[in-house]
């Protein structure tokens, strides 16, 4: 029998103008999957799910249907396929479960990317993190019925990740400014990926548009350049923020007040309910956390964390 451990972290998806196309981590907190290999032979499945901290008994434990162990399946049929590694024993995971679910957070991909790479790993690397990310999206599918890879392949990959093309699948690491800080605020509250999608619009004006690809190409242009003020002029969200600031309560206090503590934007993380924003430095993140925190408080009478972190570099790990 042999063990490993594997962690991945928050993300956040969108980061305002980029709809399903731009995504980065952050170091804290994640998610750790715990896998163990062994000769033992099951006609059933070769991956099974033995148990789950943390979810609260709200996420299932069929192989087939938790994000961790589906992506193992899916990684496991690839190895075989395309590797040449015909895999017979039997992979046992554990899922702990550190990012609260229907959060906006990217807790499903932090799931499947910590299984990841730890299967990786387990099988002696045949595969890049490039290539895990395939599964990780896949993992997305499974969990909120849409594959995209905005929180999949940050989770893998670290940075920012810009998504050229779904078809094929294209994607671009943006390193971070070094003194870029992400203040990432979650309210008690929950609020499914499913709905928050299904009211968005299926069509939008072209002037709404221009104006969206305006505020992504500038916001990729601050990231490159390390133009702070720029970074935080192209926070703006004008297609999904407008459909889901409703179904947070409190939002439009707790954007002013991240604003107001000299935060260079603040948006939805994901499809929300919890907001980041973004800061030239660490105590500038953590006051405008504080003032968020209180306005969330104030406003909506809602207690909520708050972590700050600079964007991660490194992705999904080996813990042990």
């Amino acid at each position: 029998m042999k063990t490993v451990k594997g962690f991945a972290s928050a993300t956040v998806g969108n980061v305002a103008c980029g709809f399903d196309i731009l995504g980065f981590a952050i170091t804290e907190p994640g998610d750790e999957v715990t896998l163990t290999l062994s000769d033992e032979k099951r006609d059933d499945c070769q991956v099974s799910l033995t148990g789950i901290i943390g979810d609260g008994g709200a996420l299932p434990l069929d192989p087939k249907k938790n994000t961790s162990s589906f992506v193992v399946l899916k990684f496991l049929e690839y190895i075989r396929t395309h590797k040449g590694i015909d895999f017979s024993g039997h992979i046992s995971l554990e899922l702990k479960k550190n990012l609260p679910l229907s959060s906006g957070m990217g807790s499903s991909a932090a799931s499947g990317a910590a299984a990841l790479v730890a299967a990786n790993e387990l099988m002696g690397l045949p595969c890049s993190k490039m290539e895990l990310v395939h599964f990780a999206i896949e993992g997305e599918r499974v969990a909120c019925g849409s594959a995209h890879a905005d929180n999949a392949a940050p989770a893998i990959l670290g940075n920012f990740v810009l998504i050229r093309s779904y078809t094929p699948l294209d994607l671009i690491t943006i390193p971070s400014p070094k003194d870029l800080y992400c203040t990432l605020v979650h309210p008690h509250t929950e609020l499914r990926t499913s709905f928050a999608r299904s009211v968005l619009p299926h069509a939008i004006p072209l002037k709404t548009a221009i104006q969206q690809w305006g505020n992504v190409g500038a916001l990729v242009t601050g990231l490159l350049t390390s133009d702070y003020e720029l970074i935080g002029r192209a926070l703006v969200d004008v297609v999904a923020e407008p459909k889901r600031a409703p179904l947070i309560p409190g939002f439009f206090a707790v954007k002013q007040a991240a604003i107001d503590a000299g935060a260079l934007g603040c948006s939805i993380a994901g499809s929300g309910p919890s907001l980041f924003a973004f800061s030239s430095s660490e105590k500038n993140a953590r006051e405008a956390g504080n003032a968020m925190q209180h306005a969330f408080s104030r406003s909506a009478k809602l207690a909520s964390d708050m972590w700050v972190s600079p964007i991660c570099s490194e992705g999904a790990k080996i813990l042990s």
